[in-house]
């Protein structure tokens, strides 16, 4: 049996690498899971060039059909690719422990942003997830979306998505976007070649990660007493069954810990308002989950075990889909398919940019100002992002205080 893709790239750096750019990313990627895949393609597509924007496309869209934090799955599977299987896990914690650290020190009581600089700095982090997507819409298209068919099934994915919306309809508008490839870009898809920074990955191995996300998951559904394996069980089935990834895995999460009774309505309410305040992914409030719930170990190891538990199905199956993944895009047929699917995820991210970036965040004429001048800087004068954070933040926090 081949242990590896003959065509695979082998990794190019360092995990110490990887991880100083993941964890300067973990501090700065505020706005949620959609504006942390235009944080990565800045700094990966467009500044470091660990990946082209087709390759990173087709990270994307892999990782939306799999269940899972998607935003995490790309990150990981970008540090993979640069640096092996070290590189992938330094990318995941990077980008996943200041977020981590920031829920778990609120579950000891640590004080939340109050009063009106507060608010407004958290507002104007969100006006900064407009100008990072809209970042990331304007350069996938340009790249992905070059002729008439690919931006017909752009626009087609963007309306598809704009009056259906949900997960299993951006699952729908891939799939419609991988047929329409087949029909209308196979002309387009012969220049296409294999994407620098694929992660290498073997069969075997791939084999061996999907047979272990299914026996974990089989095993998170047998009775279990109230403890650190139940609490395990608990968050390794809401990160296992979850697609979209996000805000969509919350109901899973309170059924998990709030109906047996682990953490009160109150305290699991806290701590979503929390993890709106931190950046990184959304999955880390199960730090504070862990921490705060009434089973298992409690405190920093409770939160290191709900932590884990959480991420491990997403990636467990993202490891296990890799080596196929790439197998499969390398023949005609598949190469024209990935054309179309790339093309709908510029629509699919054109459409969050209105829903829910937009209509979350842009509320006045004043925000709409500031929302394009962080998109002026980050395109315009290439401001590196956690600039942008800062100003946007302090401009919000003054507004906040001007009233």
């Amino acid at each position: 049996m081949e242990t590896s893709e003959p065509d695979m790239p082998r990794p190019r750096g360092g995990a110490a690498e990887v991880f100083k750019v993941f964890a300067r990313l973990g501090l700065s990627s505020f706005g949620g899971p959609l504006a942390h895949l235009g944080y990565f393609r800045d700094e990966f597509v467009t500044r470091r060039g660990w990946i082209d924007d087709a390759g990173y496309a087709d990270l994307v869209a892999l990782c939306q059909f799999l269940p899972g934090p998607a935003s995490s799955q790309v990150g990981f599977a970008i540090g993979l690719g640069r640096a092996g299987y070290l590189g992938g896990l330094a990318a995941w914690t990077g980008f996943t422990l200041p977020s981590a650290v920031a829920l778990t020190a609120f579950a000891f009581g640590a004080g939340r942003l109050r009063g009106a600089a507060g608010e407004g700095a958290l507002h104007g982090l969100k006006l900064v997830a407009v100008a990072i997507v809209a970042q990331a819409v304007l350069g996938m298209a340009r790249s992905l979306c070059p002729d008439a068919p690919r931006a017909t099934i752009a626009t087609t994915a963007l309306l598809a998505m704009s009056v259906f919306g949900g997960s299993l309809a951006q699952l729908a508008t891939i799939l419609a976007g991988a047929l329409a490839g087949i029909v209308f870009c196979r002309p387009e898809a012969k220049g296409v070649a294999m994407r620098a920074g694929a992660p290498a990955v073997s069969r075997r191995a791939g084999v061996l990660f999907l047979a272990a996300y299914f026996v974990l998951l089989a095993l998170s559904f047998a009775p279990a007493p109230s403890g650190s394996v139940a609490l395990f069980d608990a968050l390794y089935r809401s990160g296992a069954l979850v697609f979209g990834g996000g805000h969509v895995v919350l109901p899973l999460l309170r059924a998990a810990v709030v109906d047996p009774g682990w953490v009160s309505q109150d305290a699991f309410l806290a701590g979503y308002g929390a993890a709106q305040a931190a950046p990184g992914p959304l999955f880390a409030i199960s730090a504070f989950l862990g921490a705060a719930a009434g089973t298992g170990p409690g405190g920093v190891a409770g939160a290191a075990v709900a932590l884990l538990a959480i991420f491990a199905p997403g990636m467990l199956v993202l490891l296990g889909a890799l080596p196929f993944w790439n197998a499969i895009r390398a023949r005609p047929l598949s190469r024209a398919a990935m054309a179309g699917v790339n093309a709908a995820v510029v629509g699919l991210l054109a459409a969050a940019l209105y829903n829910p970036v937009w209509t979350g965040a842009v509320r006045t004429p004043l925000d709409f100002a500031l929302a394009a001048v962080g998109f002026v800087l980050l395109v315009v004068w290439r401001t590196p992002p956690i600039r942008v954070v800062a100003i946007l933040a302090a401009a919000g926090a003054l507004i906040g205080l001007a009233g």
